[in-house]
């Protein structure tokens, strides 16, 4: 697994096209438990060249009932956006992953993966990547009926500060869904943790 994360470090493919260079934000081990996946690494975690450590991230942990430590422990979650470098801005956001990266390295990824419990989709990019059956339906409809994804794959809003209206308006996401997911979670994390 070094050896991939050394070769995804050094990639360039999609240099020409991105804003701010290559730079690939990935954290991983064969032992992962939960993958986070998601679209694109921000300006803030091209910067700190580090995934997660915004107010998205804060979110997220907030929903995982996580610690800071735990979050960043690459046996616990592996990080794997669908692209691995930041995009750039576009005019409402950031612009969406390059293509080029998951057909180029998910796959070579996921066959090395010995341990994973749970599949956590962050976002329509990473949901359309790995649930194409379900592209016509909207990202609400999804997560609302997370339930029909399980027990692989968890699906999840993007947890933006941007999103906050989308969370306003469905307050069933935090009553329902998001205990279900902090417990999976904490049962993955607790067992697993236990047998070490």
């Amino acid at each position: 697994m070094q050896k991939l994360i050394s070769e995804i470090k050094k990639c360039t493919f999609c240099e020409p096209h991105l804003d701010l260079g290559a730079k690939p934000i990935v954290s991983f081990t064969e032992n992962s438990k939960i993958l986070l996946i998601s679209q694109a690494p921000g300006r803030i975690a091209h910067e700190k060249n580090l995934a997660w450590n915004d107010a998205s991230g804060k979110v997220l942990r907030k929903w995982l009932n996580i610690s800071f430590d735990d979050f960043y422990n690459p046996d616990n979650f592996a990080i794997l956006p669908l692209g691995f470098c930041y995009p750039g801005k576009g005019k409402t956001g950031d612009k969406p992953p390059r293509k080029e990266c998951a057909p180029l390295w998910q796959h070579k990824v996921m066959q090395n993966f010995k341990n994973v419990k749970l599949k956590i989709l962050i976002g329509g990019y990473s949901q359309n990547y790995y649930l194409p059956k379900f592209k016509k339906q909207n990202l609400t409809n999804k997560v609302q009926n997370y339930q029909q994804f399980l027990p692989e794959f968890f699906v999840l809003p993007h947890p933006s500060p941007r999103n906050r209206f989308w969370m306003q308006k469905n307050p069933w996401f935090e009553k329902n869904v998001i205990p279900e997911l902090q417990e999976r979670v904490a049962s993955i994390i607790k067992t697993e943790n236990s047998n070490i």
